[in-house]
């Protein structure tokens, strides 16, 4: 690894970071791979309802209102790296009990028990996020420069999606002879959950002086930072601000999109992989061009280009509606406008893996990366609250077309206030 160029001029220690952050990049692309296809999974396999799809996609993002108060008791916990694995166990092994799950869709109707434990499997799976996200912010910045941040974060995250092209491929193909393969394949997902959380926390922390663990001073101590930081700190605000807008198009379509898939185009599981894997081949290229471009753009600018690419791959699903021409290749159904959209998720995914997971630690000192991060993941699940659910109902009342105008609407105001913030208000990079 010494030999490896981008490695040559960072130190020792961010060499030995930048060793389990890639292990645990690898082991995470694996799993993010599988799970992609989750929700259509879901919605094909086990017949699944589209508002149980909603809830389903609803469940990874809501838990994380809690981020903030989760990241408050961090300061207060000793022993961090022990409660990361002890959280990993309790919640990546219940997807051990898909195992016993039946393997015919003649019991999977509409009101099926199956499905109630499903969506609690991985309610139970997603409740690691509050506490695994800020970890991952908090541990990042203590270990690495500024200057290699973005850099040696993009490389990680590009081993990410190479590792996840891969699996969402092999798994799409599995589904496709066996659909209901998720079954033994979930349970080792669980598995190597826990494997990437031990990874994760062999990076050293600096530790802090504990405060006692008292849950009010905890909550008004959360919610008293997060009022100080949004009144002192303008920037910030508006880019929060600016990613509840996009947050609101994002998760108002996601769903929706895999409904799409499945009732608008008839694709198989080999289909959905191949879009999803397209974007991620491109993104792996995409994201150290664009870690080394946040190190010196604003990150208000920069979460513009992530908003606008979003927008026009929204589009292309009512102009895939409007021009629906296809071909097959080897059983995959390429649409050539979902194809043209593939490419602007493609900017989307690799500028929005890096501007939600860093970005937030650009307005900050390094002591309050945590801090910025959690409060950005708590507002992610206060729309998670009732966003997914509202694009599932503005989709069955207005259907496809209106539903993805509306993100697109919103992405576009996102924009405005972020090219304005920038304007007006000038960012003073205190993590430098």
């Amino acid at each position: 690894m010494e030999d490896m160029i981008f490695l040559k001029n960072i130190t020792r220690g961010e060499r030995a970071t930048f060793f389990f952050h890639f292990t645990y990049s690898f082991i995470e692309g694996i799993i993010s791979g599988i799970l992609v296809l989750n929700e259509f999974v879901f919605l094909k396999s086990l017949n699944g309802s589209t508002y149980q799809v909603g809830v389903l996609f609803q469940f990874s993002m809501v838990v994380l209102l809690v981020a903030i108060f989760i990241n408050e008791a961090l300061h207060r916990i000793k022993n961090k790296k022990g409660l990361l694995r002890r959280t990993a166990i309790i919640t990546r092994l219940p997807l051990l009990l898909l195992i016993f799950f039946p393997r015919h869709v003649d019991a999977m109707g509409a009101d099926s028990v199956y499905h109630l434990i499903f969506l609690l499997i991985f309610l139970i799976y997603y409740l690691a996020s509050p506490l695994i996200f800020p970890s991952i912010n908090i541990l990042l910045k203590q270990n690495y420069s500024t200057s290699n941040f973005g850099k040696l974060y993009s490389y990680a995250t590009s081993v990410k999606k190479i590792t996840t092209l891969a699996a969402t491929f092999l798994f799409g193909i599995l589904l496709d002879k066996d659909p209901f393969a998720f079954i033994y394949i979930y349970p080792i997902v669980g598995v190597l959950g826990v494997l990437s959380v031990f990874m994760l926390t062999s990076i050293s922390f600096d530790h802090e002086d504990d405060a006692p663990l008292i849950y009010k001073r905890i909550f008004s101590g959360a919610l008293n930072r997060v009022k100080e930081i949004f009144t002192l700190n303008r920037p910030y605000l508006h880019y929060q601000i600016g990613f509840m807008l996009y947050g609101f198009a994002f998760m108002g379509t996601n769903s929706v999109i895999t409904i799409f898939y499945d009732r608008a185009v008839s694709l198989n599981y080999s289909s959905v992989a191949f879009y999803k894997n397209f974007y991620n081949l491109i993104a792996i290229f995409l994201l150290p061009v664009f870690g080394r471009m946040l190190a010196n753009t604003d990150p208000r600018k920069f979460a513009a280009i992530t908003y606008g690419s979003l927008a026009l791959y929204l589009l292309s699903f009512p102009v895939t509606m409007i021009y629906p021409v296809y071909i097959e290749i080897l059983g995959l159904q390429i649409y050539y406008m979902l194809l043209a959209g593939v490419v602007f998720n493609s900017v989307f995914i690799s500028t929005m893996a890096i501007s939600w997971s860093i970005g937030s630690a650009y307005f900050c000192e390094r002591h309050e990366a945590g801090d910025y991060q959690s409060i950005h993941l708590s507002l992610t699940g206060v729309r998670a609250l009732f966003m997914p659910l509202v694009g599932i109902f503005i989709y069955e009342t207005a259907g496809f077309t209106f539903t993805f105008s509306m993100g697109v609407l919103l992405l576009l105001a996102g924009i405005t206030l972020m090219m304005w913030s920038h304007k007006r208000y000038r960012l003073v990079d205190k993590s430098r």
